[in-house]
């Protein structure tokens, strides 16, 4: 093993990259980055039928906005690739060949069918199901008659019985199973494509992989993983494991990326009204799939999901670090927050910046118990990164946020986005600058009901903002300051507090209460629109216009 740490992260693209995973790459790299080590991007590609044609490229996406930059890898190139699984099939079947010839691994012909069969048998006498190995292994002559017959071949390998398997894990220490409770496990599918066991040990051998940071779900894979690991590669030293403890969603039991789907699904088995082909024709799917999806057996991919969700104006929970980017929350939020989901610096610090949480990252410090993904700190993290990233940067965040949501808010120049960001100080995500300030850059009013009820129909509302129109429309210069000075002069003249005179003006030209302050709301909206805006609402609403 080398004395360099080298660590990967090695997602499948069955989906987005969720939180869970896009922590594991990030303990990753970080350990890469606290040891002066090598971090390795490999995606494993072998699962042909979950596959989906977005899931890789997004995955990059989401990690280069995270700034998890990979120094081998997809696009990155490097010394060990390819870096797809599926281009390295000729590297699989060689080692599945010396597995084969050294008797350590050996053909099967069972159909689905069969292997039912055997589950129920043993279900029905042990209550468990452990493959039975055959007294004498088949020959390939037998697997390609096989083959010629039309039956599956697969090849299984011969997990070694004689001692326990025992796992030396960063977080747990040492974990013994024993040899039964591994059963020989398939390592080439009957596509020929080698499964994830097999082909993550072979790569993590052939990359020189020192560490394998990765969840607790995986731990259970890991002794049989080590015993493919010796039989293939007998003389050479095993990695490091470290296996992270679980996130639990603030919502109750493990945060998945299946949450979104199931929401979707549920919400539209709620709307008996829905016009379903007009729905399958908004996700780009035919209607046998929205059926099938609908039914719980199948999930298209996540573009689908939010096409419908979006058509159907049903709000999803973010799980996929897209979902966050696209929520308003920065980069360096979302690294601080999942690098403190199972690890901890060792004191009381929380919001931290990058280089700290380099300085201080130790694999010794994963913790064993649970942690909460808790939204409301993500969201308390988030609006103290806003206030202490510097400007220019977090004008770029805007930018590029602005972006992936189409916002008309994009039409600003820089000087305009900077001065968007500082009268909205404050703010906790950029979602909120841009709710606040889309009113800016639309043509039309969306009026909330509920505003427009409480302080334009109640009381003296409609009377005070005529009011508002006739001296704004008297003004020769248009500032803030001016336009402060008025409003104030105007609540002291009625008695009022600046509220019950601002809010109408407020509602009249954003349609709601929400807004960046009011003298600058005014001022940047300009003379010419406001007043325009002011006399819409007081005709919508039946003023007099006096």
């Amino acid at each position: 093993m080398s004395d360099k740490v080298v660590t990967r992260f090695a997602p499948s693209p069955t989906g987005y990259l969720h939180v869970g995973g896009a922590r594991t790459a990030l303990f990753n790299w970080l350990w890469a980055r606290r040891t002066g080590g090598t971090f390795i991007l490999r995606i494993e590609d072998t699962d042909q039928k979950r596959n989906t044609p977005t899931a890789a490229k997004q995955v990059m996406d989401d990690l280069n906005w995270l700034g998890i930059g990979w120094d081998e890898g997809p696009e990155a190139g490097g010394p060990n690739g390819p870096y797809l699984q599926s281009e390295r099939r000729d590297i699989y079947d060689k080692h599945i060949r010396q597995l084969l010839e050294e008797k350590k691994a050996y053909y099967c012909f069972d159909s689905t069918e069969d292997l039912d069969a055997l589950r129920e048998e043993a279900q029905a006498q042990t209550g468990g199901f452990a493959y039975r190995r055959p007294d004498k292994f088949p020959t390939a002559e037998d697997a390609e008659k096989a083959r010629a017959e039309g039956r599956p071949v697969t090849v299984r390998f011969a997990v070694p019985q004689d001692e326990p398997l025992v796992v030396q894990d960063v977080v747990r220490g040492a974990i013994t199973f024993a040899p039964r409770e591994i059963s020989d496990f398939i390592i080439q599918k009957s596509d020929g494509f080698p499964t994830y066991n097999f082909a993550c040990v072979v790569d993590d051998r052939l990359m020189k992989v020192t560490h394998v940071i990765r969840g607790q779900e995986h731990l259970m894979n890991t002794p049989g993983q080590q015993a493919l690991w010796r039989a293939l590669f007998p003389d050479t030293e095993l990695p490091t494991y470290a296996h992270m403890s679980v996130t639990v969603s603030d919502t109750g039991g493990k945060l998945s990326k299946r949450e979104r789907p199931k929401v979707l699904r549920e919400a539209i088995t709620q709307m008996p009204d829905i016009h379903l082909d007009k729905l399958a024709q908004v996700a780009g799917l035919t209607r046998q799939q929205l059926d099938s999806f609908i039914a719980g057996t199948t999930a298209p991919d996540m573009p689908s999901i939010d096409a419908m969700a979006q058509y159907l104006g049903v709000s999803l929970p973010e799980i996929n670090i897209v979902d966050f980017f696209k929520s308003g929350y920065l980069p360096e939020t979302m690294v601080n927050f999942l690098a403190l989901l199972g690890w901890n610096p060792g004191d009381d610090r929380e919001i931290m910046p990058l280089p700290e949480l380099i300085d201080a990252f130790d694999l010794a410090r994963l913790t064993k118990s649970n942690s909460l993904f808790d939204r409301k700190k993500l969201i308390a993290f988030n609006t103290e990164h806003i206030k202490m990233t510097p400007p220019e940067k977090l004008r770029e965040h805007l930018r590029d946020y602005l972006k992936v949501i189409d916002s008309p808010i994009l039409k600003g120049d820089d000087e305009l986005l900077a001065r968007l960001i500082k009268i909205c100080e404050g703010a906790r995500t950029l979602a909120d600058i841009e709710r606040k300030s889309r009113f800016l850059f639309t043509d039309t009013v969306e009026y909330d009901a509920k505003a427009v009820n409480k302080v334009l129909l109640k009381g003296d509302g409609l009377a005070i903002l005529a009011i508002v129109r006739d001296k704004l429309a008297a003004m020769d210069q248009f500032s803030e300051e001016k336009i402060e000075t008025m409003l104030r002069t105007l609540a002291e003249e009625k008695q009022l507090g600046l509220g019950k005179v601002a809010q109408p003006l407020r509602v009249a030209i954003c349609g709601n209460t929400i807004s960046p302050p009011i003298f600058d709301s005014v001022q940047m909206l300009g003379k010419e629109e406001t007043l325009r805006r002011i006399g819409n609402a007081l005709e919508k609403f039946r003023a007099d216009g006096k």
